[in-house]
């Protein structure tokens, strides 16, 4: 009889893996507006499932907790059982022997906190309050609600110039977004229940690059009503071209040379090719808009002088000031901002970094951008220099991928602490302090900590600081606009400035930094708030037929992603680097959408918005 035996997984084992991958691409499915207190019960369960048995709190205080949240589900509970539910879940998180029990209370203790009024509907009006109105998780997820399995199935019909009609009812913008759209829209995709995600973004790109030139509708009869808007970015075009269909008389003030904000100063033209974005812009402006550039409200023209001059503003300045570091040395000659080389760059100055060591400050897609442009501009060595790990960047992980495919250094758990100087005033080095990941923080992140090292010292000839963005309010704040810690202006979700009669804001100066889609999403919420509050109610639609559903074949198959240019010769232009579709991927990755504006609940919602 041997002693020991080899272990080899049975067929049963193998059935239960697959299992565990069915249940975590359901979970990633999950769509929103589903019922919190339900979840919570059944991640209550599944925790149960796992537990040893071994302590008291996990084998009878999770029973218990489970009946409690059941009670609230299906029985006549009193307010009170909210308190029984807390009191219970405290005391298994501080007497339970593992992290199995004390992490499944503390969810249930996460979950009292986060939607106690979900708690207290079931138990006073049994009902709740999940909604499922859009039950089609892509376009629930869309910040600017755009029709996705629409245009989709119009791709996978061949009709791509209405593919972009379509994108345009909610977004004028398809072509900056089918380049540089982070694609919120992928996250619930239930598609991937049965392999993965669709390519969302990378159809659009297909439909914008395959459609050409596809005139603008028809501009509904003129107003006589004048609005101005200040920031000629994503979010201030989007308003004018909402505004202008509608009939109003719309002009646009811009600060810097040119029009498109964040997306000509902030992204580079291998992301975002400038030639097609003018294109674009040129195409929203052919609906009458004017414009002024090089004007800067609070500079060359007073706020209330606008406010005098039009029925309604509305305010879509973008994050284009720069933060600091506070580290000694940030002032030496050298020393510059990411915000400042990307402006240039967006303004075709190009400065000249042949042979210079370039070290770059932040983990974000900004520190991105520069560490890959530093690259395209002859720079010799490129470090990204970050205080947390790689995973803990806040950049998207396939330009994190291209910036080390194109020779950039990372050098992770590393906070700077000051830059080193010559006699001259100039940047010599920095100096960094190794850090050890430590524990989570409010947002949970995992906080870095001083390890016990030296610090390490490297050599840079030009060092960029790329730690985030703020909102210039300089010219506004006189005029009684009210700024909020942070910088930002205060606006309701209506975009409506408070106590200001006829204003309205949206877009980074209210919400922060954030992405284009956003931008374009505020955009269009104050363009329909502007148009009722000047006394009219224009709809915003389109004439074009979706196709009919059809049966898809449901056999999992692979995600169609789009290829890149080769590492080494990208890296020596600013041409596009990312490869589209071809008409043949463009039909597969279309076919594997499963149609959720008509099955899976969606025809019983009404299945899409088609006009707004």
């Amino acid at each position: 009889m041997s002693r020991l035996d080899i272990k080899t997984p049975s067929q049963a084992q193998a059935v239960v893996d697959q299992l565990y991958r069915n249940m975590e691409r359901r979970i990633a499915a999950s769509p929103p507006g589903l019922c919190p207190v339900d979840l919570a019960l059944n991640f209550l369960n599944l925790c149960q499932a796992q537990t040893c048995g071994k302590c008291v709190p996990c084998r009878v205080g999770l029973s218990q907790l489970s009946a409690l949240l059941r009670e609230v589900l299906e029985g006549e509970p009193e307010l009170r059982i909210l308190h029984r539910i807390e009191e219970t879940a405290r005391v298994i998180s501080d007497t339970a022997d593992c992290a199995i029990g004390i992490d499944a209370a503390n969810l249930v203790l996460m979950g009292l906190k986060g939607f106690r009024d979900d708690y207290e509907e079931h138990i006073l009006h049994h009902r709740c309050l999940g909604s499922l109105s859009n039950p089609v998780p892509c376009v629930a997820l869309c910040p600017a609600g755009v029709d996705i399995p629409g245009y989709i199935a119009l791709v996978n019909a061949g009709r791509c110039g209405d593919a972009v009609r379509l994108i345009r009812k909610d977004n004028p913008l398809p072509l900056a977004c089918a380049y540089i759209c982070e694609h919120p829209c992928e996250a619930r995709c239930r598609r991937s229940m049965v392999d993965d995600a669709l390519n969302i973004r990378g159809l659009k790109r297909y439909a914008v690059d395959t459609a050409g030139d596809v005139p603008q509708p028809p501009c509904a009869e003129a107003t006589g009503k004048t609005v101005a808007v200040v920031g000629g970015g994503p979010g201030g075009l989007s308003a004018a071209y909402y505004l202008a269909l509608m009939g109003h008389k719309v002009t646009i003030y811009e600060k810097r040379r040119q029009l498109g904000g964040m997306m000509r100063y902030g992204i580079p033209s291998y992301r975002l090719p400038r030639e097609r974005m003018d294109r674009e812009i040129a195409s929203i402006l052919s609906l009458g808009i004017e414009v002024h550039t090089g004007v800067g409200v609070g500079r060359d023209v007073a706020f209330d002088t606008l406010k005098e001059r039009y029925d309604c503003l509305y305010l879509s300045i973008g994050a284009q000031t720069d933060k600091k570091t506070g580290i000694p040395g940030e002032d030496s000659k050298g020393v510059v901002s990411a915000v400042e080389l990307l402006r240039s760059i967006g303004d075709d100055d190009l400065p000249d970094f042949t042979g210079k060591r370039v070290v770059v400050i932040g983990g974000g897609n900004v520190a991105m951008d520069v560490t890959r442009s530093a690259i395209r501009l002859g720079a010799s060595a490129v470090t990204c220099v970050y205080r947390r790990r790689q995973e803990d960047m806040t950049a998207q992980a396939e330009e994190v991928e291209g910036a080390v495919a194109e020779g950039a250094e990372l050098l992770t758990l590393h906070a700077p602490v000051r830059i080193e100087a010559d006699g001259d005033g100039n940047a010599v080095a920095l100096w960094a302090q190794p850090q050890i990941i430590g524990e989570m923080d409010r947002a949970g992140r995992p906080a870095p900590v001083t390890a016990q090292a030296g610090e390490v010292r490297i050599p840079a000839d030009v060092i960029i600081v790329a730690i985030g963005q703020g909102i210039e309010t300089r010219g506004f704040e006189q005029s009684g606009i009210q700024i909020q810690r942070g910088g930002t202006m205060l606006a309701d979700s209506s975009t409506q400035l408070p106590r200001m009669k006829g204003v309205f804001a949206g877009g980074d100066c209210v919400t922060g930094p954030a992405t284009v889609i956003r931008a374009i999403a505020a955009g269009k919420v104050a363009a329909a708030n502007i148009d009722e509050y000047l006394g009219y109610r224009h709809e915003i639609k389109t004439d074009v037929e979706v196709p009919t559903p059809r049966c898809t074949d449901l056999r999992p198959r692979g995600r169609v992603n789009p290829s890149e240019r080769e590492a080494g010769e990208r890296k020596q232009d600013f041409q596009c680097i990312e490869c589209g579709m071809s008409g043949e991927e463009a039909g597969q990755e279309s076919s594997r959408c499963l149609r959720c504006d008509h099955f899976g609940y969606g025809i019983f919602k009404g299945g899409r918005v088609e006009k707004w």
